[in-house]
């Protein structure tokens, strides 16, 4: 299809073109064409035939990408099996947890205490633009309906005509983005996701629960599913190193957020009340209920009277329509007919509810209406909890000037008005709406204190909000350090208050990005599992209920990769029921694009949190580690030494800007968030994204592998190292994640790319590292090729490859002009050119790719 618009669109040329480069990079992956003969190829296009080939292998990833989902969706519905629940899933892990002997009451402890909390940051690692997103959702419905069309049939001609109009204008939009994204799009674009999948796959997946518990009596009884996903968010929340983020934009994040989810319950109240046609000589109100009522009309007797005429006899009906009216007035501020908030709104739900089920309508009662009460429970009225970040060194600089007495500045202003901001949030929506405040870089229980006493600066005691500082841990020492933290913070006033009122529970953030790009991928992972182990342990002997947040990126560099099989890999008691973690750019929109897909992920988070939290997945964790921890020890400690190595070697952060496009990132305008922390040009400034996001466009992938050879190479005994890997999930992660970015290194494209810094001696020490890494990984996993035991992910990967290159060598042509020794010579009208030729590549290779940071 594709192919026919390209013909259209720019003439058989282009297509030949396009044609010409396909076949041209498929060769080079069978050993039949030279890669200088495709070098020529691509340098003798004009630069506008450049960017048009660049644009239209970028399309073709998007659709690519798309079909894949598409026989993701088609596979999943073949699985869906009740007799037979495929893994991973709810019913899986109430199956597994009920036949290991815990029996019932094991079954719903673990119900009971489960908690998933996934939290959207505004990290700029989404590179489609918004538009390009939404001609992908178009195109994807169009290939849904013409899937769904008989063969041969009328309907199936349309669909097919509607699938290359779609594609069409998925050709004609613009790839890159023209202005900057400011915070305020970041929230919109984050909430399509919530308005069109996980508004409603919420309570399915709930309904999955149930029904795994206790199949017959599902829909007619209580649920004994309990709402157990919790949504949370970093976008217009997170300041640090942010500049746009203003408390203005907080509290109009948290009032567009409360308009989404208002909007989504009216829906949905209005469309249970309108299908709830029980009439009362069948089904009669019970008192509560009749009470409710006489007291609307005694409050509304307009709006009950026009209520009352539209539904006659249907009393159940007639509360659902006055409660959609309600949450209408709520949206609208309408204070006369408001809810108060989502308590007295699940209250009418509750007395509808109990009335439907003592007059003997249980399937009424627990159908639809549960699921509505479900979406009520979840997502309140204020849809996800606005969390707010902000760098430790901003308080304390804020505190210095108002502690000497000295006229606030700009910044400490603004760090005062965020904290009324969030009082005024919790006024309006209620404290869930917003209390937590991570502190970026804690490096002591003063960091936390801060926050605490710029509070009292902020406004008097009666107004001051609730708060639930949580220190962020991020870099290797502030990982050593953190139990000492905590406890220091037991000694704060505010933090044992807060302990007192929420039954001792307190949470921890994690950062995996700097702590990698820190002290490397192999030494981070240990030093992570280790502050985990100590944590936990630290909460068990303080009566502590810990919850660990988890900073995980979308990459691989950055803590990413699957999230269910990280989860089987967490330190014993680190997990206990609890999961927290953040959901970031791309990320988002390949979980939660589609229903079915959203609806698997959050299954399979489920599925991991229970049966990490079971006794025989921490014995078996807690003895693997206890018999290989010394040999991982000495795995981290070569690894670092070599990563440091590299990344000490003098003047590595202008040679790294040389071989890879980092400075050109910025325009491609991702996110509201400057890549760098401050203005200076060190690797210690540069945030962990950018730095992955670079690596990745070289074809290199080094923050997922770079020293796990040496590190392996150290241990000199392979077969310890196999039994390691088949026993203990941490080094099996840690392992896989490796394997998965080395299959996405191509280290003849990425020589080129190192070759640019003109520093043969790190293009060696980079690239017989990767030989290095390679030839152990293959050896310990006792894999012959990479990826060899994930075939469907091994063929996407293979599949991809040479098309990736193609924008690979277009990549490389803009780069070696614009780097090479007559740059300055360039025209303005080329140097134009090779920049947006540039972009797309860089678009097209993380569409291929699948990963920017």
């Amino acid at each position: 299809m594709l192919g026919t618009i390209l013909a259209e669109s720019g003439g058989a040329d282009l297509l030949a073109d396009v044609e010409k480069l396909r076949h041209a990079v498929i060769g080079a992956r069978e050993g039949t064409v030279e890669g200088e003969e495709i070098t020529r190829l691509v340098g003798a296009w004009p630069l506008e035939r450049a960017k048009q080939v660049a644009r239209a292998f970028t399309v073709y990833f998007h659709l690519a990408n798309l079909a894949e989902e598409h026989q993701r969706m088609r596979a999943l519905r073949e699985r869906d099996d009740a007799e037979n629940p495929p893994s991973e899933s709810l019913a899986a892990a109430v199956r597994a947890v009920r036949e290991e002997g815990g029996g019932e009451e094991s079954l719903e402890n673990l119900l009971e205490g489960m908690e998933f909390h996934p939290v959207f940051t505004a990290h700029p690692t989404e590179a489609r633009r918004r538009a390009v997103s939404t001609s992908i959702l178009r195109v994807s419905a169009q290939l849904e309906a013409w899937h769904a069309a008989h063969e041969g049939s009328s309907a199936a001609a349309e669909a097919h005509r509607r699938l290359l109009e779609e594609v069409d204008l998925l050709w004609r939009t613009s790839q890159l983005r023209y202005t900057k994204l400011d915070p305020l799009d970041e929230v919109r674009t984050a909430l399509a996701a919530f308005d069109e999948t996980i508004f409603s796959v919420v309570p399915q997946v709930y309904r999955s629960l149930d029904a795994a518990v206790d199949p017959e009596g599902t829909g007619t009884r209580p649920p004994r599913a309990l709402p157990f996903v919790r949504y949370g968010s970093w976008i217009g929340g997170d300041r640090d190193g942010n500049p746009f983020v203003t408390h203005e934009v907080t509290r109009e994040a948290m009032t567009i957020q409360s308009e989404h989810v208002l909007r989504g319950l009216e829906a949905s109240c209005d469309r249970v009340a309108r299908t709830l046609t029980a009439y009362s000589n069948l089904t009669p109100a019970d008192k509560d209920l009749h009470e409710a009522i006489s007291t609307a009309k005694a409050g509304h007797p307009g709006l009950m009277a026009e209520i009352g005429n539209r539904s006659p006899n249907e009393p159940h009906r007639q509360l659902l329509l006055l409660a959609a009216a309600r949450l209408r007035a709520t949206r609208e501020r309408d204070a006369d007919l408001a809810y108060p908030g989502v308590e007295s709104f699940l209250e009418d739900l509750r007395t509808v509810q109990n009335s439907l089920a003592e007059a003997g309508a249980v399937r009424q009662a627990y159908g639809q209406l549960q699921h509505l009460v479900w979406q009520a429970e979840t997502f309140g009225f204020h849809l996800a909890e606005l969390e707010i970040r902000q760098h430790s060194e901003v308080h304390a600089a804020a505190l210095a000037e108002l502690r000497a007495g000295k006229r606030p500045s700009e910044r400490t202003e603004e760090v005062l008005a965020t904290i009324r901001v969030i009082s005024w949030i919790q006024e309006r929506f209620g404290v869930d709406a917003c209390r937590r405040y991570i502190v970026s870089f804690t490096r002591s229980a003063e960091d936390i204190s801060a926050v605490h006493e710029l509070a009292s600066y902020a406004l008097p005691e009666e107004r001051r909000p609730v708060l639930d500082v949580i220190p962020l841990f991020e870099t290797g020492a502030d990982l050593e350090a953190s139990p000492h933290v905590l406890a220091g913070m037991l000694d704060l006033a505010p933090v044992q208050r807060r302990l007192d009122e929420t039954g001792r529970r307190l949470e921890v953030m994690l950062g995996y990005s700097d702590s990698a790009k820190d002290v490397g991928p192999v030494s981070a992972t240990l030093r992570l599992y280790d502050a985990q182990a100590r944590l936990s342990e630290w909460a068990r002997e303080n009566g502590i209920r810990l919850t660990l947040f988890h900073g995980r990126g979308g990459s691989l560099g950055r803590g990413g990769g699957p999230a269910s099989r990280a989860l089987l890999a967490q330190a014993p008691g680190s997990v206990d029921g609890r999961f927290k973690v953040t959901e970031q750019g791309e990320v988002i929109f390949a979980r939660y694009g589609q229903e079915a897909i959203a609806r698997r992920h959050i299954e399979q988070v489920g599925h991991a949190v229970l049966m990490a939290s079971t006794d025989r997945v921490q014995e078996r964790e807690r003895a693997a580690a206890e018999g290989f921890r010394a040999h991982a020890d000495t795995i981290a400690a070569a690894a670092q030494e070599t990563y440091l190595d590299l990344i000490g070697t003098e003047d590595f952060a202008v040679w790294f800007s040389q071989v890879s496009p980092l400075e050109e990132l910025g325009e491609l305008r991702l996110g509201s968030r400057p890549s760098r922390r401050s203005a200076a040009k060190g690797l210690d400034d540069l945030r962990a994204i950018p730095w992955v996001f670079a690596w990745t466009q070289t074809r290199v992938n080094l923050p997922g592998w770079f020293g796990l050879g040496t590190g392996l190479a150290a241990v000199q005994d392979v077969s310890l190292l196999q039994r390691a890997y088949r026993e203990w999930p941490m080094f099996a992660s840690l392992l896989d994640n490796a394997e998965m970015s080395l299959a996405k290194t191509d280290r003849t494209v990425a020589e080129r790319y190192l070759a640019l810094g003109g520093r043969p001696e790190l293009t060696r020490k980079v690239l017989d590292e990767y030989d290095l890494t390679r030839v152990l990984v293959l050896r310990v996993t006792g894999h012959e090729r990479l990826l060899e035991n994930r075939a469907v992910l091994s063929r996407a990967v293979d599949l991809r490859n040479p098309y990736v290159d193609a924008l690979s060598h277009l990549q490389l042509r803009a780069l070696e002009a614009l780097r090479g020794e007559e740059a300055d010579s360039l025209s303005e009208q080329d140097q134009q050119h090779l920049e947006r030729l540039l972009l797309l590549s860089v678009n097209g290779v993380a569409a291929g790719l699948q990963n920017t940071g």
